[in-house]
């Protein structure tokens, strides 16, 4: 009889909603139904699982993965050589940033301040003092600018890795949704939207929900932060404008 939907999501640590997804989309459709119409999951559909799951590490869009794996003319030596390509491409870039993290901790222990070049190191294009004069002109006397101020001004560079790490993880989820056309007001928008809310707030200072519409509108009317989200994928910024009215929609908010 094979797997149900829940086991598989369990072996595979996902949700039992995203293999729902998968089979709606042609994705990972089970082999199988039990007497009651249930999904049913065989070996050659775990298997796959793996695949996709590999691949969306990495990654890849929904769309590209079922290219890549449907390619006809694709053998499974074929993607066991793409993956070991991959995965060697990975394990280099983050053996490169574990060295960048680790010569910025000796220098913070040594009291040494970093050069601009090493702080790119660290970083890449992401610096988070970037706005630094526009933000305390713009929110200098507000509350919230003196509580950021408060707490990053114990974050070491470990902290700003970790963060930019949360970041880049959070981007990737929502160009990912993008991609597969999820409407703003979706179940897995607002979700993103109201997790963006809350690292604001873990990270900077306390985001109520319509400081959060604030930010939105920012997000879509200035031209810098348009251009940050646009570069990611087209349509960013406006759709997270979106998501985030209608996730503080749904707060009452």
């Amino acid at each position: 009889m094979g797997w149900s939907v829940g086991q598989v999501a369990g072996f595979a640590g996902v949700t039992v909603r995203t293999l729902h997804h998968y089979d709606e989309i042609g994705l990972l459709s089970p082999s199988g139904r039990s007497h009651a119409g249930h999904r049913r999951y065989d070996d050659a559909d775990l298997d796959r699982l793996q695949q996709i799951l590999f691949y969306r590490r990495l990654g890849f869009p929904l769309d590209e993965v079922a290219a890549l794996l449907d390619d006809p003319g694709a053998d499974p030596r074929e993607h066991l050589r793409r993956q070991h390509s991959l995965l060697t491409a990975r394990i280099g870039e983050l053996q490169r940033m574990a060295e960048a993290v680790e010569h910025a901790m000796e220098a913070k222990s040594m009291g040494i301040t970093l050069t601009p070049e090493e702080r790119f190191e660290v970083f890449g294009e992401h610096d988070p003092e970037q706005y630094a004069e526009e933000t305390e002109r713009r929110w200098g006397n507000t509350e919230a600018y003196a509580e950021s101020q408060r707490r990053t001004a114990g974050y070491t560079k470990a902290d700003w890795q970790r963060h930019r790490d949360e970041s880049e993880d959070w981007y990737a989820r929502y160009t990912a949704l993008l991609a597969e056309g999820e409407p703003p007001a979706g179940e897995r928008a607002t979700e993103l939207a109201e997790e963006h809310r809350r690292r604001i707030t873990d990270w900077f200072h306390d985001c109520p929900h319509a400081m959060h519409r604030c930010l939105g509108e920012m997000y879509v009317t200035d031209e810098r932060f348009r251009r940050h989200f646009e570069e990611r994928a087209p349509g960013f910024a406006e759709h997270l404008r979106a998501a985030i009215d209608a996730n503080a929609a749904r707060y009452g908010a």
